[in-house]
């Protein structure tokens, strides 16, 4: 039972739905503004020109119960044919980026750089070559969770011999993207990718085998994104002259009490989130962190396990791993409270991942809710993340490569407007406090599938009719507002714009 006082316990702490401040703000000189998008929530064309399946191809239709609207990626915003139009909506907003996934089985088919899809190289090409066309810069993501099917077969992530195949994945895009894409992003959200697609069902491939597979996954993403990295540096930088570093998940853990065990709690729950990944690469020491070894490995011992059920990084990875980024890709949403209760031992399953974590997370319901369940407007804890990662890094560049607010849908969306301006309001504060905070993206570009809640979610700055063959899509008013931010580079909460109607 959740003990009553935690729910109301952090309710004094000041995020009530108002605009925290009303004074006109300026960015710093040359901060950037862009958008998100990935292939396989917006692209459809999903078995077209020589593509080959994806798990998520293969999760839509195997079972199409698991996805909230029994829809898929078939078609979705359909980008594969109106990619021109998007790049047109990147350029109404004034758009400094524009950052995209690349489909690796529309490039791969069977995902082995032995049999490159043609089709594939030249649709990335046109839309690279359109978004130059427009003075917007590509912002090139390798890997946003579309595995080729054929490599799932032979284990997907947990199979070792996918560092290799990842590196040739990539060496084929540094040699046909790279001359004109200088944003590199290797790997959106490595715990989505391990923890929801390996040790549970929440995302593709949904292998469910907790408490193991996202270590397992874990390690071999971080090496394969070390490994790209590095062949970018060594081979490809002096001749592309190019940026390329890693997007990682955080979500602010707050503890619900000002216990010392629930302190340990948020400390421990940070650090499974998404220090498991950023420490490895981001801090002097590398490896990952003390407390996921050391909770991983205690737990390990008293299930009977010979060893920790966390693979161990030799000195010779810790040292390739670490410092293999030239940022910070920072996707960040939202904040949870956190506490430990020992009468609440036997809650998760053994082993598993939140078992090894021992932190029960829950939210506060006086917190601003999205059409997402996960999703709450806390814009002081996206301050506190920015706040760490300077302390805990040594502040290294910061790239906000995520961060969107859900509604239900409709054009009239103030809340979408209300969460960006408390969002981008404290990312001022913690600049102005020394973060060295240098772009933001706005998640997404257009409403997309999103994921197993398919299209009940709308996270698009532009709206689109899934229901018509032309996939229209229409500015929100959050559209008007984001586009005034980045004409004026300032935040102004009392702006409205004229032109919008409804």
């Amino acid at each position: 039972m959740i003990r009553p006082f935690l729910i109301l316990c952090v309710i004094f702490l000041h995020c009530n739905g108002e605009f925290l401040s009303n004074k006109i703000r300026k960015f710093p000189d040359g901060f950037q503004f862009g958008a998100s998008t990935s292939a396989y929530q917006i692209e459809g064309g999903w078995y077209e020109d020589g593509k080959g399946l994806s798990i998520w191809d293969i999760a839509t239709h195997t079972d199409p119960s698991q996805i909230k609207d029994k829809s898929t990626g078939d078609v979705a915003a359909d980008s594969y044919h109106l990619y021109k139009r998007d790049v047109e909506i990147a350029k109404e907003l004034g758009l400094d980026f524009y950052r995209f996934s690349v489909s690796w089985p529309r490039i791969l088919p069977k995902g082995f750089s032995e049999q490159i899809n043609q089709a594939g190289i030249d649709y990335y090409n046109n839309l690279i070559d359109e978004l130059l066309k427009n003075n917007i810069k590509p912002f090139l993501t390798m890997y946003h969770w579309d595995l080729p099917y054929e490599l799932q077969k032979l284990g997907g992530w947990v199979n070792p011999y996918i560092i290799d195949w990842f590196v040739d994945y990539a060496k084929v895009l540094y040699d046909n993207f790279g001359d004109r894409v200088k944003l590199w992003t290797t790997i959106n959200e490595p715990k989505q990718i391990c923890y929801e697609g390996y040790g549970s069902t929440l995302k593709a491939p949904m292998l469910n085998v907790t408490g193991v597979a996202e270590y397992i996954c874990a390690k071999n993403v971080l090496l394969a994104h070390a490994k790209a990295y590095h062949l970018y540096d060594e081979h490809y930088r002096k001749i592309q002259n190019g940026t390329i570093g890693i997007s990682i998940s955080c979500t602010w853990f707050e503890p619900a009490s000002d216990t010392v065990d629930d302190h340990q709690a948020a400390i421990d729950a940070r650090q499974f989130d998404w220090g498991q990944y950023a420490h490895p690469i981001f801090s002097k020491a590398g490896d990952f962190p003390l407390e996921l070894k050391r909770n991983i490995a205690l737990k390990s011992a008293e299930q009977g396990y010979p060893r920790s059920r966390l693979p161990e990084l030799s000195a010779s990875e810790i040292c390739l791993i670490r410092g293999s980024s030239d940022f910070f890709g920072v996707n960040s949403y939202t904040t949870k409270l956190t506490y430990r209760d020992a009468s609440l031992e036997g809650m998760y399953a053994v082993p598993s991942y939140m078992d090894d974590m021992a932190a029960v997370i829950i939210s506060n319901p006086a917190w601003p809710q999205a059409q997402s369940t996960w999703l709450q407007e806390v814009p002081w804890g996206f301050h506190k993340i920015l706040k760490e990662i300077m302390k805990l890094y040594d502040n290294p560049p910061v790239y906000i490569t995520e961060n969107g607010w859900s509604t239900s849908g409709g054009l009239l969306d103030e809340d979408r407007i209300r969460y960006y301006r408390n969002y981008l309001n404290v990312l001022l504060d913690a600049i102005e406090e020394g973060c060295d905070v240098r772009k933001f993206t706005a998640w997404t570009l257009i409403d997309n599938f999103e994921w197993k809640n398919g299209y009940t979610e709308k996270f698009g700055l532009y709206e689109v009719d899934f229901s018509s063959e032309k996939h229209n899509r229409t500015p929100r008013k959050s559209a008007y507002i984001y586009k005034e931010i980045i004409r004026t580079r300032t935040l102004d909460p009392t702006y409205e714009p004229e032109k919008f109607s409804v």
